[in-house]
């Protein structure tokens, strides 16, 4: 498949470097350094046993239009990212191209084909413009929940912490050919890609951890463990996934686990910094709209009550304006 990796971090790095060395047609759209280093090294991945793997030439290039139409476009930015490219994106569009959003949180199409009196619904927090929605329409998107745990080290090298699974789904729940072409071809770069009836209960199933303990981490630096091993800041976790399931349980979405295994979960994965304080540290614009803003949102969309979510969200509000502003201690 002729396949375009939109923005070359953690996971789109790691992404591109799978399918690339499955012999997939990749092009990776990049810039700066990154886009330096993918074309003079390639992309190198160092696994979690320890080895490495290199692709050591690779298609990169800043320019859309010269990459000409693609069958899968995969959008591996940040979810504040995707309004910066969205005019530049349909650049890669034939007529039958299939888009894989990789962001975490409620995705921009979220209410496309909804079976809800919100079909349709504009997310502000994601989309305020509705430029992203207005050109990557969600009528081309696969679903896409990303649980590996990556980290991009330096320009065009990823670290692969744990995890391969890429579940992926038709926003409608259906089965179709292309949402099996998304999945055969991932499974073939040694991904798990198991296709889902109802990709919305597992981007929640991802959500709830996510709009839990990124911002917990990025206001308290301390990792996944170490927020599920200390008793107060695993209270307030479990406070805020009993608010999130309140909201989700009125959209119709079910959660497979309970929020004592999913916090278990994530305390397995032992002493991880989060992508949120991994940014802060970096001081990089924080994903707080994505993970926990447009929770709230669907939480006044339901008339559903979410003080402690409310509460987390002001004060990573006010973390990311002050890293913005350059007013933190080093």
């Amino acid at each position: 498949m002729k396949i375009a990796i939109v923005g070359v971090g953690a996971i789109g790095g790691y992404v591109g470097h799978c399918l690339a060395q499955a012999g997939e047609d990749v092009t990776f759209i990049a810039r700066g350094k990154n886009l330096e280093a993918l074309r003079s090294g390639g992309i190198r991945l160092l696994r979690a046993d320890g080895s490495e793997q290199v692709v050591p030439k690779v298609k990169a290039t800043a320019d859309y239009a010269a990459t000409g139409p693609q069958d899968l476009v995969i959008l591996a930015l940040k979810a504040h990212q995707l309004e910066s490219v969205a005019l530049d994106v349909p650049k890669l569009f034939g007529p039958d191209t299939i888009v894989v959003p990789m962001q975490n949180g409620i995705p921009y199409w979220y209410f496309h084909g909804h079976p809800s009196r919100l079909a349709g619904t504009q997310v502000q927090s994601v989309d305020p413009s509705g430029v992203i929605g207005s050109n990557i329409p969600a009528q081309r998107v696969i679903g896409c929940v990303v649980y590996p745990a990556t980290e991009l080290i330096a320009p065009g090298v990823v670290r692969h912490v744990e995890g391969n699974r890429f579940p992926v789904g038709e926003p409608d729940g259906t089965t179709s050919a292309r949402v099996m072409l998304v999945a055969d071809c991932f499974v073939r770069a040694g991904l798990q890609a198991p296709v889902l009836s109802d990709i919305r209960s597992e981007i929640w199933l991802k959500l709830w951890g996510n709009m839990t303990f990124n911002p917990i981490s990025a206001l308290s630096r301390a990792t996944l463990a170490g927020i599920c091993q200390y008793p107060l800041s695993r209270a307030l976790a479990v406070e805020m996934m009993t608010e999130a399931q309140n909201i989700a349980d009125k959209l119709g979405v079910t959660f497979r686990v309970s929020i004592d295994k999913r916090i278990a979960g994530a305390e397995r994965v032992g002493h991880h910094k989060t992508s949120m304080l991994q940014d802060v540290e970096a001081a990089r614009t924080l994903e707080v709209d994505a993970l926990l803003g447009s929770v709230i949102e669907l939480a006044r969309l339901t008339d559903t009550p979410a003080p402690h979510l409310d509460a987390v969200y002001a004060l990573t509000k006010l973390l990311a304006k002050s890293l913005e502003e350059g007013k933190l201690p080093h």
